[in-house]
């Protein structure tokens, strides 16, 4: 699967600045007025993954290739949407457009201002708190125009569409308190009629907390303290100097490493982001590793064998026969895949297994 993130936030927040640093490149357009970005700028970006490498280089050694295989990095998709305004649900400023571009996302990235900088125009941002719960009432007041479209099926015999009507009834009476649909817990067999509304507060989301500078070396003291200002998981919330991540872009990895530890970081912003993004909607990866090439295919945690196999091609999950599995790290140690089965390291999975990140696996399937 293709993993989607959408970033949003209020006019002149460091929406495009942080996307432009998530890219390493200049593609987005970046101005001190509101509305820089109008149409939505889409970036595809490898996961950084260090198992890819030293896997590539196991096979080239374990093989007697001349050349190392290449690799086929996992990958995630982030859209810089249009700035929003208070009114957007009714189509004011950029509205409309920007509904439309944040249903086709699978998880909305919220950057909020926690900055200080006079220089920059601030056009309605006032505190991180209230700037996401203007975007996030924007959100609400748009699903509630969804469900208000709906129609009563009346007295009807389809108990399938008395259901959906329950459903419909149960977000409304929420998201009029101003509860998000993510938060609105779903009885058996409801699920499929609350996706098949796509209401826009039930995307999975990850707050960044936009912050200066000097204020990195406090990173997981922040994100836990806006955690509880914005009543999330402190998993889903990130801080990050989007322009301080933006100016590094351009270094080698070894710099970027260099000046990150020397403001307190470890992890790039990307690597962070997309580690809770993974988190958040409950992802992971699982390895194949061969001559051809060595990849990561990104799944849910919840998936089993066939599910997995699938991923790879479709028709593997209909002839799916067993999964030989081994973590990558066994096979490091073993020396390679011939090493690892003559030690007996090499697990022979069934239909039933669910997949481990790191797993690397051979397919068997049916012809």
């Amino acid at each position: 699967m293709n993993l989607s993130v959408g970033i949003v936030g209020l006019p002149n927040v460091g929406k495009s600045t942080l996307f432009n640093a998530l890219l390493k490149e200049q593609q987005a357009y970046v101005a001190n007025f509101p509305f820089a970005t109008i149409e939505p700028n889409i970036g595809v970006v490898p996961v950084p993954d260090s198992r890819l490498v030293k896997l590539s280089q196991l096979i080239k050694e374990s093989e007697n290739l001349l050349v190392d295989p290449p690799i086929v990095p996992a990958t995630v998709q982030f859209v810089d949407i249009a700035g929003l305004i208070a009114g957007a649900h009714k189509g004011e400023g950029l509205g409309n457009k920007f509904l439309s571009h944040i249903r086709q996302v699978h998880a909305i990235c919220h950057v909020v201002r926690a900055f200080q900088d006079s220089d920059i125009v601030r056009e309605g941002s006032t505190n991180p708190q209230k700037d996401f719960s203007v975007v996030e009432m924007e959100l609400i007041l748009a699903d509630l125009q969804t469900l208000e479209k709906q129609r009563d099926p009346g007295n009807t015999p389809d108990k399938e569409l008395c259901k959906r009507w329950d459903v419909v009834q149960k977000f409304h009476k929420a998201l009029s308190q101003g509860v998000p649909a993510r938060s609105v817990e779903m009885l058996f067999g409801e699920q499929p009629h609350a996706d098949d509304l796509h209401l826009l507060t039930s995307k999975p989301i990850l707050i960044a907390l936009n912050v200066g500078e000097t204020d990195m070396v406090r990173a997981d003291e922040l994100e836990k303290e806006y955690a509880k200002l914005f009543a999330v998981s402190s998993d889903q919330v990130i801080a990050i100097c989007a322009k301080t991540e933006m100016e590094i872009a351009g270094l080698s990895e070894s710099e970027q490493q260099e000046y990150l530890q020397g403001i307190g970081v470890t992890k790039s912003g990307l690597e962070r982001i997309i580690a809770k993004a993974f988190a958040t909607l409950g992802l992971s990866t699982f390895l194949t590793a061969g001559e051809k090439e060595v990849r990561a295919w990104t799944i849910e945690k919840s998936m089993t064998a066939p599910q997995a196999a699938g991923v790879i091609h479709t028709d593997f999950e209909q002839q799916f026969i067993r999964m030989d599995v081994i973590p990558w790290d066994k096979l490091i140690e073993a020396g390679g895949w011939v090493l690892a089965r003559q030690k007996g390291l090499i697990r022979s999975e069934g239909k039933e297994y669910v997949l481990r990140n790191g797993d690397v696996v051979i397919v068997k399937h049916g012809a």
